[in-house]
């Protein structure tokens, strides 16, 4: 990965927000600037220096993870990585001046905040240390559009996912419980190299299938309806996300044609995804063609969502979104119509923005399967 020229791109949105250093804490970010995957760590991000801080745990895997990242400096602290670094922006501040020191304001609590504020000022007699200003998104705004290398590994990761779905079919019989059939998906995948899943797998059968996310339960499948299957995996890091509603038992015209409907919603909505158009633009494909059909008070959430090293990234495509597509965006393109204490259909894919339009990374057709 290219942490070098994620490190030079970040330094200069840091000029341009008028901020001497970047304290980041939010540890997926930390992971795309650094490498580092540990469960506790700080990164202090200035115009000359970057340095990671962590505590004794993670001694030999920070200095592997990081190794090539330009990283400057590891420091294992015995109190928590923010309060190190904040200490050390006291230790090393290089002008009289207050430092101007951004933090990622979604990533820490109140309370945070707070002792944070006491250790970089409370030790000046009334002079201020530094301020901490709260910095827009830098670093999810560069995770945003990816690079060669990770769009790479989400392929990989879909892949993987995609090969759990012919085990739910497989496993989907009246009277199998739905933990049972989502429990044999995530064995596989651990078994195919997941390190896990992306989320808890949602496996709605029956009248379940209207709960847009209805995590597998103890739930019996019935003789005679759709069920939802939701799933992940996390390779190297990377999500997949991927539905498939399948229909057990003979569906009906009603139940064909729910279906059909959401089908040509989820096209239309992936035919609109191209550079330059907004994210609500390609949300309102899909809600014009389930409009179309009369379905569009069933569609309760958004078309899409980015994924990376999160399930859950920008952009959100929904009405009002303003954010502008561009080539290397990595996208979920999941419409739905849930018809309450009845049943619900969900298809999804993973897109990626290309120069022209999108490619769909997801693999296999979006025909009904009747089990």
């Amino acid at each position: 990965m290219d942490q070098t020229g994620r490190l030079s791109r970040l330094r200069s949105a840091l000029e341009e927000n008028r901020l001497d250093s970047l304290l980041v804490t939010h540890l997926p970010n930390i992971r795309y600037l650094s490498g580092f995957t540990g469960s506790a760590g700080a990164l202090l991000v200035s115009d000359r220096d970057c340095i990671l801080f962590t505590d004794g745990r993670y001694r030999t895997q920070a200095k592997q993870e990081v190794d090539g990242a330009n990283v400057d400096r590891i420091v294992i602290a015995r109190m928590s990585p923010l309060m190190a670094a904040a200490e050390w922006l006291i230790a090393h501040k290089r002008r009289p001046s207050p430092a101007r020191v951004g933090i990622e304001p979604e990533s820490i609590t109140a309370g945070m905040h707070d002792r944070l504020a006491s250790v970089l000022n409370g030790r000046m007699r009334g002079t201020m240390k530094a301020r901490l200003r709260p910095a827009p998104p830098l670093v999810e705004r560069a995770r945003m559009v990816k690079d060669a290398a990770e769009i790479l590994l989400i392929r990989q990761a879909v892949e993987l996912g995609a090969s759990l779905f012919p085990i739910a079919r497989k496993k989907i019989r009246p009277g199998v419980s739905e933990v049972e059939v989502a429990a044999a998906m995530e064995y596989e995948a651990r078994c195919a190299g997941a390190e896990g899943m992306s989320f808890p797998t949602i496996l709605a059968s029956g009248a379940r299938s209207a709960i847009v996310h209805g995590r597998a339960s103890a739930a019996r499948i019935p003789r005679r309806g759709f069920v939802v299957c939701d799933f992940g995996v996390i390779l190297a890091g990377y999500c997949s996300d991927r539905t498939r509603t399948v229909h057990v038992g003979r569906p009906s015209r009603e139940d064909r044609d729910l279906y059909e409907a959401v089908l040509e919603a989820q096209q239309a909505a992936i035919a609109a995804v191209r550079p330059g158009v907004t994210a609500a633009e390609v949300d309102g494909a899909a809600r014009r063609a389930l409009r179309q059909r009369k379905l569009s008070r069933y569609f309760t959430h958004s078309t899409g969502h980015g994924l990376g090293l999160e399930i859950h990234e920008a952009p959100r495509l929904a009405e009002g979104q303003t954010q502008k597509l561009e080539p290397g965006v990595v996208i979920t393109i999941e419409p739905g119509a849930y018809i309450p204490g009845q049943c619900g259909v969900r298809i999804e894919d993973v897109v990626v923005v290309t120069s022209s339009g999108c490619e769909v990374l997801t693999p296999t057709d979006k025909e009904l399967v009747i089990i």
